[in-house]
């Protein structure tokens, strides 16, 4: 086992260990929700930070979750199942999109648009077959018989935690994998500059559908996963523009250029949202989205980099003056014979 990993897997093993602890109810489920919201928003930062601005991730999560529900429901296809095949559709529908897009080189605001299409079309859909997947008013995937629980992936909370620290892990791996190859590379370059890119050989449309398949299959990951662990899907919840926004919201507050940064915007977000919950109820429905579309004003006009290039600029602060200290100090002499 390299050095490099040890770290990691250590803080796996420890995280696992928390519902061995007994932790409230309540905390186990801010905290599974945290893990699903950090996968969605690693797996948008997967493309935003090669300047692949998304609007509409929402209709990722809300495919692999549809088809997940639906297979279930309709035809007694196990999710474990389902899940892996709402994941590949999610992917298609990235590529679908993605292709096209790429090869016209359609690109910044252009494509944002696009995305941010693409994201009402699929919530409009599951709105307009009501009949199938229950609109606006939401679906539930069927209870599994007495003993089939486990088949069904309607576990308990200790379960979709020990399910959700696995899909956050393997967000994580796609990130380090990613970062160490040579794509990396070629999509720094392209966002650099694209025509220059093109001229030095990298396949521009390939390497750009190669990161969207990684970060739409995340996506796909996260919103069947928590389609399954809320046991309820809504359009608006899992398709619409405001879990999009909450996406691009916890990624970017986070910092999308860390690989912890989506993480760190999960856990805000996930704060965030519960305040709004308890300080205005059902008083002000549309609190959530105005705050999330302020404060993402205000985090890309004065925090670029997010809390986690904050952390890191004032890491190297706090470092400096001692290394300054250290090189002022005169190097111990030899004794003289």
């Amino acid at each position: 086992m390299t050095r490099d990993l040890a770290l990691p897997l250590l803080v796996l093993a420890a995280l696992a260990c928390v519902p061995l602890l007994g932790p409230p109810e309540y905390f186990m489920h801010l905290a599974i929700t945290a893990l699903l919201v950090a996968l969605a928003c690693t797996a948008w930062a997967l493309m935003g930070r090669f300047g692949l601005v998304s609007f509409g991730h929402g209709a990722f999560l809300g495919i692999a979750a549809y088809t997940m529900a639906l297979l279930w429901n309709f035809q007694g296809i196990t999710p474990w199942i389902g899940l892996p095949v709402g994941v590949a559709l999610a992917a298609l529908a990235g590529a679908l999109l993605g292709w096209p897009a790429f090869r016209l080189r359609v690109v910044g605001h252009y494509f944002a648009l696009v995305t941010l299409a693409a994201g009402e079309i699929v919530r409009i859909l599951v709105t307009a077959t009501r009949s199938v997947t229950g609109g606006s008013l939401g679906m539930t995937p069927d209870q599994a018989p007495p003993g089939e629980a486990l088949a069904a992936m309607q576990l308990g909370k200790a379960g979709f935690w020990w399910l959700g620290l696995l899909a956050w892990a393997c967000g994580l791996l796609a990130w380090r994998l990613l970062d160490r190859s040579m794509t990396s590379k070629a999509l720094a370059a392209v966002a650099e500059d694209e025509d220059a890119a093109a001229s030095i050989g990298i396949r521009v449309a390939r390497e750009k559908l190669k990161v969207t398949l990684i970060s739409t299959a995340l996506a796909g990951l996260a919103g069947g996963l928590t389609a399954q662990y809320r046991m309820y899907l809504n359009p608006e919840s899992l398709a619409g523009l405001g879990i999009s926004l909450q996406i691009v919201f916890g990624a970017i507050a986070g910092g999308m250029y860390s690989p912890l940064g989506p993480t760190m915007g999960a856990l805000f977000t996930i704060g965030l949202d519960e305040t709004l919950r308890v300080t205005f109820g059902t008083q002000f429905i549309g609190a959530a989205p105005l705050v999330y579309g302020l404060l993402l004003v205000l985090f890309m006009l004065f925090l670029p980099r997010g809390i986690a290039g904050l952390l890191e600029v004032r890491g190297r602060t706090a470092t400096a003056p001692a290394a300054r200290g250290a090189a002022t100090v005169p190097a111990a002499q030899p004794p003289r014979a």
